[in-house]
């Protein structure tokens, strides 16, 4: 009976080992099958308002003056903080594939101190670089004015002379070598419709259209000042929208558009001017027209589009060690025929900032802006901010 137990003990073991080493052999990586860099911030942002804005831990457009007077605000907030991952792999014949995931805290929130996980980008790009080709499919920003002012402000001059913002898409990338110096890139795309929900029932009006919205960009880098390349593209886009007006066939649609410039120039080692212009129609989801997109007729059922005008230029300085500076100023002027009494006109701002590296990760940074907003026939109104920043990189 003895040996029978051992001789049965022997035959388990065996047979457990060649089922381990069977797992093992098949089993994927813990991680990843693929290379992943992980990156991000940390980001506190402390924020004092001499005038009352919209919504508070960053600034969309000041508040009327007939609705708070000398009413100054404090805010506080880590919400911009980033988590982000790079994907590389796998590389199959002239194919390289990558992808990223980034997210910010900037999401719906129950309160203050409990943030909501906002997507940035959840993008896959399959890159052709012998043919200097390639496809991206997911969530990222627009081709539309890809340019963005240096600023500590999580808004970027968003609602303020900087349209663009980030949605999902599917985008073609061909590059041209025109010259030894002089480099061609155009941009196709065709994103996600996102329209405003109808005051006259349910639904969004962009998918409400049945159509994409179709973006694209040509840019070129070329020498003109300088060691480094000039660089300068135009862009636009195209887009319909449908409100339905009830439950019948009653319907009107409209048009949002825009046509757009951007430009990079170098002087030297430490200075560089950065700028964009747009111009267009329909643009609230696109953070311009100052967050106003459309006017509705309920009488008549009929929509129409606000236009709107602007854009924003930056000098970016480093001429110290350790130090980055910047100054700018950007604008977004609405069509005040377009829009009711009371409605946005004008946002504009001037704002300076400075950033100062601790070391390699950390930063302080300083920023002062100006911002000022006025409404058709209530008069304007105007905001000192001055913004303080901790951020530790990784």
């Amino acid at each position: 009976m003895r040996k029978t137990k051992i001789l049965l003990c022997a035959v388990l073991a065996v047979s457990t080992a060649g089922i381990s080493t069977a797992w093992a052999q098949e089993q994927m990586p813990l991680w990843s099958s693929v290379d992943i860099q992980f990156y991000g911030f940390i980001k506190l942002d402390a924020a004092y308002d001499t005038a009352r804005s919209t919504p508070g831990n960053f600034v969309q457009w000041v508040d009327s003056d007939h609705m708070r007077q000398n009413d100054d605000q404090f805010n506080m907030t880590a919400n911009q903080t980033r988590l982000g991952f790079n994907f590389t792999g796998p590389t199959v014949g002239a194919a390289q594939t990558t992808g990223k995931v980034e997210v910010d805290f900037y999401g719906s929130s129950l309160a203050e101190n409990k943030a909501g996980i906002l997507l940035r980008h959840a993008f896959l790009k399959i890159a052709y670089p012998e043919d200097d080709f390639s496809i991206l499919a997911g969530q990222t920003s627009d081709v539309i004015s890809p340019l963005f002012p240096s600023t500590i402000s999580y808004t970027v001059c968003w609602w303020a002379g900087n349209p663009g913002y980030r949605r999902p898409q599917i985008r073609l990338t061909k590059g041209f070598d025109l010259d030894n110096d002089v480099r061609m890139e155009v941009i196709g795309a065709a994103t996600r419709n996102i329209g405003s929900v109808s005051p006259f029932g349910p639904g969004d009006s962009g998918e409400d259209s049945g159509l994409p919205t179709f973006q694209s960009r040509v840019g070129f880098t070329f020498p003109l000042i300088g060691d480094q390349p000039t660089a300068l593209g135009i862009s636009g886009h195209w887009g319909e929208e449908e409100y339905d007006f009830d439950a019948t066939d009653c319907y009107d649609k409209c048009n949002s558009w825009s046509l757009n410039v951007d430009l990079t120039q170098p002087v030297n080692d430490w200075l560089t001017f950065k700028g964009e212009f747009f111009t267009g129609q329909n643009l609230s989801q696109y953070l311009a027209g100052i967050g106003q997109g459309i006017t509705v007729d309920a009488v008549n059922e009929t929509i129409d589009e606000i236009g709107s005008q602007g854009g924003w230029i930056t000098a970016n300085m480093t001429p110290i060690e350790d130090w980055t500076f910047t100054i700018g100023a950007s604008m977004d002027d609405v069509d005040a025929g377009d829009v009711g009494i009371g409605d946005r006109t004008l946002n504009n701002t001037i704002f300076a900032n400075a950033l100062y590296n601790i070391n390699a990760k950390t930063q302080i940074g300083l920023e002062i802006t100006k911002w000022h907003t006025e409404r058709r026939q209530t008069g304007s109104a105007d905001n000192f901010r001055t913004q303080l920043a901790f951020i530790y990189k990784f």
